[in-house]
């Protein structure tokens, strides 16, 4: 049996997202407003909640409808059977999506509380007790997105959003997402054949990504029991699940094929990068060291050097000037010693990359966050880009 799920992204990496879930067992796919949606049977659904390394969350499609007002809303919500997804032990919270704008559109308050009263309709009809909202820790959550007088319910089975892989400690000036992480992994063409470099690593997140992807490793794996939404669902297969972890497990390369590189300026950023290595059972197949990306030598045979550019913050709030000359020097370290690479730059979107020098063979928008930024990727051709 298929069934019909979302996997919630930024719009700017939907067609990495796609490719995932194509990858994952995917069928029917079709893009949508930061989502993109598709069947799958339950199998497969069960081994993208670890392996998903680029979405954000996974939502099981419950019911599609008009929502052209709240009254119907309201009414599409009561038809819902809503104890085949949950017990009255299940706490629930209603998440409105509002898609549209306008004088008229409803807004994402309005349309939670009408899908509300439309499940409490459909229990007191039924002559049954109904569960209870938890606003904090809910077990199960459930999203109704409201575009263009469409209305969706579904139910959120991701339970943290997947960017949360458990790994990470400590705060970051300047943190990169996981899922951002991987998305600007395979961007750039990283499938874990190729040597990869970090050069100012901070927290470790680009190489942990990567030693994920270089050994097959499902991302989210580690989590405890309990921590995934669809683990709270009426109809949880606990034995599949159980055979689809394992079978995960069994998937992971002993080594990977090539090495994984990185190293900061920072002492502390070095020390951070280690701990998360650590906590995410990656350890032993990434070499950190401290250095300076300007004065070092590259640390193995070309292959693809990736790097979340240090922001203002980073940059201890030098200046204008500083920035530009910190980012020619980016260039010039580049050209000087790292002909033969590939290079994946995150920059912020105001930052002044044009003075890197070089020109990118792609420029993809992307938020960081909420802070607009630019990946930024080059072919650091041997001898002469004509030749080639």
């Amino acid at each position: 049996m298929l069934h019909t799920y979302i996997a919630t992204c930024p719009k700017e990496i939907q067609g990495i997202v796609s490719e995932e879930i194509k990858d994952l067992g995917g069928i029917n796919l079709k893009e949508g407003f930061k989502a993109v949606e598709f069947q799958a049977p339950v199998e497969r659904i069960y081994n993208m909640h670890l392996n998903s390394r680029c979405s954000s969350r996974l939502l099981k499609v419950i019911k599609r409808g008009s929502g052209s007002s709240l009254a119907i809303i309201t009414n599409q919500a009561s038809k819902v059977h809503w104890e085949k997804y949950f017990t009255a032990q299940t706490t629930f919270l209603i998440e409105g999506v509002a898609g549209d704008r306008g004088p008229d559109a409803p807004s994402a308050t309005q349309i939670s509380k009408a899908v509300r009263l439309g499940l409490e309709n459909y229990y007191e009809k039924k002559d049954l007790i109904k569960p209870l909202v938890d606003l904090k820790e809910p077990k199960t959550k459930i999203i109704a997105f409201v575009h263009e007088g469409r209305l969706t319910l579904s139910l959120d089975t991701s339970g943290k959003t997947f960017h949360k892989r458990g790994y990470k400690l400590e705060s970051h000036p300047a943190p990169i997402k996981e899922t951002l992480a991987a998305a600007m992994l395979k961007a750039a063409g990283y499938d874990g054949t190729q040597n990869i470099f970090d050069p100012m690593c901070g927290s470790g997140t680009l190489l942990i990504e990567a030693a994920y992807i270089a050994l097959n490793k499902a991302p989210l794996i580690h989590r405890k029991k309990g921590e995934f939404s669809l683990e709270a669902l009426h109809d949880f297969d606990y034995q599949l699940w159980r055979k689809v972890q394992e079978d995960a497990r069994l998937q992971k390369k002993p080594l990977p094929d090539m090495g994984i590189f990185g190293s900061d300026i920072s002492n502390n950023f070095v020390e951070s990068s280690k701990k998360h290595a650590l906590r995410a059972r990656v350890e032993k197949y990434i070499n950190i060291e401290r250095a300076d990306f300007f004065k070092k030598q590259p640390p193995c045979d070309p292959g693809i050097l990736v790097c979340n550019l240090p922001y203002g913050e980073r940059l201890n709030g030098e200046g204008h000037e500083s920035i530009k000359e910190f980012y020619q020097e980016i260039g010039n370290t580049l050209k000087r010693e790292y002909a033969g690479w590939k290079v994946a730059l995150l920059a912020a979107q105001d930052a002044p990359h044009k003075f890197i020098g070089l020109r990118p063979s792609r420029k993809i928008p992307v938020l960081n966050g909420s802070i607009p930024c630019k990946l930024l990727i080059f072919e650091m051709y041997m001898g002469s880009k004509k030749h080639k």
